[in-house]
């Protein structure tokens, strides 16, 4: 393995993340990151006063003289890459020309080389299909809107993720991810928190607005045309990217509380001596980015220098022609990786979000991580625990006895989404379930009936939510908390008994790791249906950095969910990949944090079953002590038929790339599983023979039976040397 030198004794005492209050299914990047209503929420998907159109001719990172050599950055003092911008530029030019001559009243606002040749524009009332008509216009799509994708004593997403073992492979949390460089492309960095204190950090070049840059944080950008009117700068005035950013290079072992409840252990990032960068696409209070605004950032952050780039971000896909996609992938292929949020809009399949449906995007899917600030409840001697939202809390230890609601919800409990008799749960504390209406409409009802706190007991497994108020006039004003399904069958043993909530909140370890989020976006992606996500993180109830304005006692910390959180666990992993593998490509590094997951631990987000659909979990919930010891990288990281008719009885086959990533000679075996009635796989050769960093191609073949059984077929393919399997990947076909 080619790995960083050992640097002093390997650290074994670790951190600390535990859960608040804030964000779940669909976050905006504003306020406490956002909260369960249990009502739906909307959004823009594009502006269209505004579009990309990509001009003819390859950008520089595909272009056969510009684009550079696998595990190289593209040459920008090259007299070929000088020559090739001057031609973009002179096209650039002649398709100004046409629109002055042609649709006047529009205006390109930006433009685009590296990962796509391209050009912004304001519309300005000018029919999108005259613009795509234009001679030198390959496509022309309105810009898509993208919003940030919120929702013991060690810290528990490190050690789900094994962190801890990847660390000590280069000596320890203290070093891991030293000289790599993480482009967060969101809503900005608070430098002034202790996650990004850059004291015992070298000197760097520090570029863009320097009152928002140290040598932790040595970039800080703005990118949205209303910049120079709005007098946007890159400061972090919302939560959002300063939590993304914690996850995924807070110092080692910095000191948390949240709430006023310390910690028992410290919090450190992924890879926690990284360089990040603040690439700020959310300025001020802008809730979305257009498309030229996150190219331009990537494009930046490209041209800068950085080795990966996060976005936790999602908006509709648009398929294979979908433009940022292509911009993500040509830039995976330049040697930059970046990792994506699949979107928070599962559970459904075909859910999967922009840019996370790029072919060459590391995108993240989202598991839970059981630990949380919480409130003790007891009765009998029964402990469990609830989460506040949005709705009262007790101010101090509240008595009284418990009514249990029968009705048809989960557990045999009522939703309460009708009023309930006057005067039925006078002084008593209700439980009830959740579902069907709003949680302030529930607790409105049960608050009618006399009762004086309300435990709604959640319908998914794992650990309680926050609860938000779906914003209609007299919102309920009794306590109220959510519980988890398995707290919430132990308090229903004790109807009419003495309970108490406490006014104490603590910290919470409660072991319900490896839920998959009921909200986590699902593939295939439309079009060519391919398995996304590729792999899945801890994204429920991560404990992460936020903005000091947000806090009353610094430092400043905050719970919150979404595949936003995962995603920053892939960016932090890549760069720990990169500190101990510096001479792997992007596609390398990806494959060895997707194709090492681990398997058979993610579990159905309604039940303890195990989740085993590729198209939810991917490869798998991924390892770091497994990717940074991968052996062999797959390219692609999965493998799709697409859609095949089913009276058609197709045979179709896929090649494979692997690369031996050891420094040695292998000799590797290659199988996939047999397929079903309806859909049979094959692979060839069965073994292969590799030097170090040797590559060769297997081909995996799909045979469908005429009739074959409509719906979705998968399988794994697994690659091994000797007795052990190192790599393994989805197989994936829908039959129409």
């Amino acid at each position: 393995m080619n790995k960083r030198l050992f640097k002093g004794i390997a650290i074994v005492a670790m951190l600390a993340m535990a859960l608040s209050l804030a964000g779940t299914v669909w976050a905006n990047p504003g306020g406490n990151g956002g909260t369960n209503s249990d009502a739906p929420v909307t959004a823009p998907r594009v502006d269209k006063s505004t579009a990309i159109v990509q001009l003819t001719g390859d950008p520089l990172s595909t272009y056969a003289k510009t684009k550079p050599a696998q595990g190289k950055k593209i040459d920008f003092n090259g007299s070929n890459v000088k020559s090739y911008r001057a031609q973009l530029s002179a096209q650039r030019n002649e398709f100004k020309k046409w629109l002055q001559a042609n649709a006047p009243k529009a205006r390109i606002t930006g433009q685009f080389e590296i990962s796509l040749n391209a050009v912004s524009v304001a519309l300005n009332g000018t029919d999108l299909a005259k613009i795509a008509s234009a001679p030198m216009v390959v496509r022309a799509e309105y810009e898509g809107l993208y919003y940030p994708t919120v929702e013991a004593v060690v810290d528990p997403d490190l050690a789900l993720i094994s962190a801890f073992d990847a660390w000590s492979e280069g000596g320890g949390g203290e070093y891991a991810g030293e000289g790599i460089k993480v482009a967060i492309i969101d809503t900005g960095i608070d430098i002034t928190h202790p996650c990004f204190t850059d004291e015992g950090y070298p000197a760097q070049t520090q570029l863009g607005d320097t009152d928002f840059t140290n040598n932790k944080v040595i970039v800080a950008k703005v990118f949205n045309n209303k910049t120079p009117s709005m007098h946007y700068t890159a400061e972090a005035l919302q939560e959002h990217g300063t939590h993304v950013a914690g996850t995924v290079a807070c110092n080692f072992d910095t000191a948390a509380s949240v709430g006023g409840v310390d910690i028992p252990h410290g919090v450190s990032g992924v890879a926690p001596r990284a360089l990040l960068g603040n690439y700020n696409i959310f300025p001020g209070d802008v809730l979305s980015a257009r498309s030229e605004d996150i190219l331009n950032a990537l494009e930046a952050a490209y041209a800068d220098g950085f080795d990966v780039a996060n976005m936790s971000l999602g908006g509709g896909a648009s398929g294979i022609q979908d433009l940022l996609t292509i911009a993500v992938d040509n830039l995976d292929m330049a040697d930059m990786v970046v990792a994506v949020a699949a979107g928070n809009s599962g559970p459904n399949y075909f859910t999967v979000e922009s840019p996370g449906s790029a072919k060459r995007a590391l995108t993240a899917g989202a598991a839970t991580v059981g630990h949380f600030i919480g409130t003790p409840i007891t009765v009998d001697g029964v402990e469990a625990a609830g989460l506040a939202g949005k709705f009262a809390t007790v101010t101090s230890d509240l008595t009284a006895p418990l009514a249990v609601i029968a009705g048809t919800g989960v557990d045999g409990l009522s939703t309460v989404c009708a009023p309930l008799n006057a005067g039925s749960l006078s002084g008593e504390i209700a439980l009830l379930a959740r579902g069907v209406c709003s949680f302030s409409t529930k607790i409105r009802y049960a608050q009618q009936a006399g009762a004086v706190a309300v435990l709604v007991v959640n319908s998914f497994a794992g650990d309680p939510i926050v609860m938000g108020s779906d914003g209609t006039a007299d919102q309920p004003t009794i306590p109220a908390y959510n519980v988890s399904i398995t707290d919430g069958a132990k308090l229903a043993m004790h109807s009419g008994e003495s309970t108490t909530i406490s006014a104490e909140p603590a910290y919470l370890v409660t072991g319900n790791d490896d839920f998959m989020a009921s909200f986590s976006s699902a593939g295939p992606t439309d079009v060519d249906f391919r398995v996304k996500p590729d792999v899945v993180a801890p994204g429920v109830n991560v404990l992460s950095s936020i903005p000091h304005q947000f806090c009353t006692e610094p430092p400043c910390f905050a719970f919150f969910q979404g595949t936003s959180m995962a995603t920053p666990h892939l960016a932090g992993s890549a760069a720990v990949v990169l500190w101990l593998h510096p001479d792997w490509s992007a596609a390398e590094v990806r494959s060895a944090i997707v194709n090492t997951a681990d398997q058979d631990v993610l579990k159905k987000s309604s039940s303890t079953d195990l989740e085993q659909s590729v198209n939810i979990i991917g490869a798998g919930r991924e390892n770091l002590f497994s990717a940074v010891n991968a052996m062999v990288a797959l390219d692609p990281v999965s493998i799709s038929f697409g859609a095949v008719p089913s009276g058609s009885g197709q045979t179709l086959t896929f090649d494979v790339t692997l690369t031996n990533l050891s420094e040695s000679m292998q000799t590797f075996w290659v199988e996939v599983g047999p397929g079903d009635a309806s859909v049979a796989y094959s692979v060839s050769p069965e073994t292969m023979e590799l030097d170090a960093g040797a590559s060769g191609v297997v081909t995996i073949t799909m045979s469908a039976m005429k009739g074959a059984a409509v719906g979705f077929h998968q399988e794994i393919l697994r690659v091994g040397t000797g007795d052990v399997e190192v790599a393994h990947a989805a197989v994936f076909t829908l039959i129409k």
